[in-house]
């Protein structure tokens, strides 16, 4: 399959994503990263998009506590008690999966993004991710 710059972005996304609530605590997704191949959670609220969390979000929150005493005892205590919504990014750029794939694009050089929800009707549908976009140009 050759990729269609003009294809729909519903023919690249995923479906069946892995969702946060903005009640979740950072434990949680921690475990979601650690089991997944995953880089990015899109949080929702009854299917409503209400942001996203990266891989990266989750690292550079983390990342301050390493020289301290009883670091892991630390960690986890403070991954239990923030809340996904605490660290979300949120007022994301989205996409609908009428959209074509080369507006994926333009979107994601023209900004620092590496995963783009797809909604439709309010609801999140998908998400485009450039790793999508890099094993579509490898096939």
């Amino acid at each position: 399959m050759t990729l269609n710059l003009l294809d729909k972005v519903s023919s690249l996304m995923s479906k069946n994503l892995i969702t946060v609530h903005p009640k979740d605590t950072l434990m949680d997704v921690k475990a979601i990263f650690d089991k997944n191949r995953i880089h990015h959670i899109p949080v929702v609220e009854f299917k409503k998009l209400v942001g996203l969390i990266s891989k990266t979000d989750l690292l550079h929150y983390q990342r301050n506590y390493e020289q301290i005493p009883y670091r892991d005892v630390f960690e986890e205590s403070r991954l239990k008690a923030y809340k996904v919504g605490d660290v979300m990014t949120k007022g994301l750029a989205t996409l609908s999966p009428e959209d074509r794939i080369d507006i994926a694009i333009e979107v994601f050089r023209e900004n620092i993004l590496h995963a783009i929800p797809v909604v439709e009707n309010g609801e999140l549908v998908g998400l485009i991710t450039t790793h999508d976009i890099i094993e579509a140009l490898a096939k």
